[in-house]
């Protein structure tokens, strides 16, 4: 049973206000992520602490002082979308089920991955150094 919307609705507007689109079927998903062009960052979003304490904070503070960004900013919410974060996962097989977590896509292809134990107790600074560290690579 999906969390009420009333609860993930700030949650998920904390990364639409900085230019996320959030993907809200299992269509939506596959449409984006075959496109298979550019870079696409896909934030698992979640109602934990951890994601509401370092996991946005520290994607949010990347994205502003990163010279080099993805092409495509995206997220899904654990949770809520239940279709749309299982087709989500399956884009970033073989790693399991995480939330929240990070996935670069380029050109279609998964080439980085913050699982949930790499955001559980680190600060929202050490997740944006790694991010930008990140986009400098694959952006």
């Amino acid at each position: 049973m999906p969390y009420p919307e009333m609860l993930v609705a700030p949650m998920r507007q904390q990364l639409e206000q900085a230019g996320f689109t959030s993907l809200m079927s299992s269509g939506d998903v596959e449409k984006v992520l075959n496109e298979k062009k550019g870079t696409q960052l896909l934030v698992f979003n979640s109602v934990c602490g951890c994601a509401a304490g370092t996991c946005r904070p520290g994607v949010l503070k990347a994205l502003e002082n990163s010279s080099k960004k993805p092409d495509a900013l995206l997220t899904v919410f654990a949770g809520q979308e239940a279709e749309a974060v299982s087709k989500a996962r399956e884009f970033t097989a073989p790693y399991p089920p995480s939330s929240p977590s990070i996935a670069l896509f380029k050109e279609g292809e998964l080439v980085h991955f913050v699982e949930r134990h790499m955001i559980e107790g680190r600060s929202a600074d050490m997740i944006a150094e790694h991010l930008k560290a990140v986009f400098n690579e694959y952006c």
